[in-house]
């Protein structure tokens, strides 16, 4: 749905955010793990796996309460991210693992590489195979490292790839090896953005897979010496030792950051692709009261956590229940980086720059879209939420109902038509959806147990 402003509104705008946008943009990170639940930080409600730095990372920025994957499994997801595109509009719509972006599809990357980024992505990409149209290094990033097929990404120990040429690891974890080039990055482009005669900012897209399946970690990890004797099963303990590794990385990337003096200049989003794979309930209650998890457009599918820390830019130890989701993300950094007009018109996403920063007049929007498989669609508006799956049409009303328990449906029929007439004007019949080559070699022998090389 193409968004435009008003010229005086655009003016108002320009006036209000001049103070952050006159001097050199943010260098931006974005973190999104895989599978990981809402309840599954401590700031989130976890009261079994240990989320120090990023809680930290809350109490100094903002903590959102409604944000939103564009999807409840990866590939889509990563497709609305990238692309600021909702589920019924978005170039990859399937989860096959290699179907592609186009060229003419247009990214954050790209987008931000004409405000003078430099790009870099380190992780999980499942957007296009290596060396063919979709992948990262030919979709704006100047430097891309870990899988592009995610069916590649259901093991840990495996080779990866650099810019699309295959790297062996000799029997390294895969993700200590896309951490430690996520840090030679960081490093690197830290110096530059910190040049006083010619700085340049730089994103740096983090698309861990942690702690999706397989259930994966080496003996010797220190987040896995903490859970290992948990009377839980072993997928709850390695999960849980999953996301307290990437918090202790995460604490190293902050204070790298400090110490390198762009603390106060970078803008750092932290999320998850989707909702928990598992629920672990009983254990970790990782989608909490709500229902659903990953591969269901209930809330615990889709809603997932999300904090963003700036510095002296967004108010420290604030929480917003604003409701907004991946498809934001372009415009959001396309205006933080000063290249609004870099914006395809066809982004159904908006800017939520005023939320972040506390600053002007929040756009709005009629409602936000989700579709998974033939039948099932989501669409919600203000405080309702309308899920369709073919046989039955649930109205909920989340400012009281998060659970989803109660469905208003029946005596709210006005309201169930305004949502259903958003579905039908938000899909579109996707593209093509073959992949462009499937990841056909056999991963090798994995072993949870094995001994990382240092």
């Amino acid at each position: 749905m193409m968004k435009t402003l008003p010229l005086l509104a655009a003016i108002t705008s320009l006036l209000l955010f001049a103070p952050f946008l006159s001097a050199s943009p943010p260098n931006i990170i974005f973190i999104m793990v895989d599978d990981m639940g809402y309840h599954d930080l401590g700031c989130y409600g976890s009261k079994t796996i240990q989320t120090p730095n990023l809680d930290q990372m809350a109490a100094e920025g903002l903590r959102f309460t409604h944000c939103y994957s564009g999807d409840t499994v990866c590939a889509s997801a990563r497709s609305t991210l990238m692309t600021g595109t909702h589920k019924g509009h978005t170039p990859v719509r399937g989860n096959s693992g290699g179907i592609p972006l186009f060229p003419e599809d247009i990214t954050v990357a790209e987008v931000l590489k004409k405000a003078g980024y430099t790009t870099g992505g380190f992780g999980k990409w499942g957007l296009g195979n290596q060396g063919k149209g979709g992948a990262a290094e030919r979709q704006g990033f100047d430097q891309f490292f870990g899988y592009y097929n995610q069916w590649h990404a259901h093991t840990y120990y495996t080779h990866l790839f650099r810019n699309s040429e295959k790297v062996e690891l000799d029997g390294h974890y895969t993700h200590h090896a896309i951490f430690d080039e996520t840090m030679s990055f960081l490093r690197e482009h830290l110096d530059a953005a910190t040049n006083k005669e010619n700085p340049t900012p730089f994103f740096l897209y983090c698309p861990w897979t942690p702690p999706h399946a397989a259930y994966e970690i080496p003996e010797d990890e220190p987040a896995w010496q903490i859970y290992k004797d948990r009377p839980w099963n072993h997928a709850a303990k390695c999960a849980a030792a999953m996301d307290t590794m990437m918090d202790r990385q995460i604490g190293e990337m902050l204070a790298l950051l400090k110490a390198k003096g762009a603390a106060d200049d970078t803008l750092i989003f932290f999320t998850s692709d989707n909702g928990a794979a598992k629920r672990f309930e009983g254990i970790h209650d990782s989608c909490g009261i709500m229902q659903g998890n990953k591969r269901s457009l209930h809330e615990g599918g889709i809603r997932v956590p999300m904090i963003v820390r700036w510095p002296g830019k967004i108010k420290a130890g604030s929480e917003s229940d604003f409701p907004w989701y991946f498809p934001d993300v372009l415009p959001t950094l396309a205006q933080l980086a000063g290249v609004e007009k870099e914006v395809p018109e066809a982004v159904d996403g908006i800017s939520i720059v005023p939320t972040l920063t506390g600053k002007g007049k929040q756009a709005q929007r009629d409602y936000l879209y989700w579709q998974f498989g033939p039948q099932s669609q989501a669409v919600r508006s203000g405080k309702w939420k309308l899920l369709a799956d073919g046989t039955r049409l649930l109205l909920f009303d989340l400012s009281e109902d998060m659970g989803e328990r109660n469905n208003l449906a029946a005596t709210n029929p006005e309201t169930v038509q305004r949502l259903k007439g958003y579905m039908n004007e938000a899909f579109v019949e996707p593209r093509s959806q073959e992949d462009d080559g499937k990841y056909t070699g056999r991963p090798e022998a994995r072993n949870p147990s094995k001994k990382a090389k240092k």
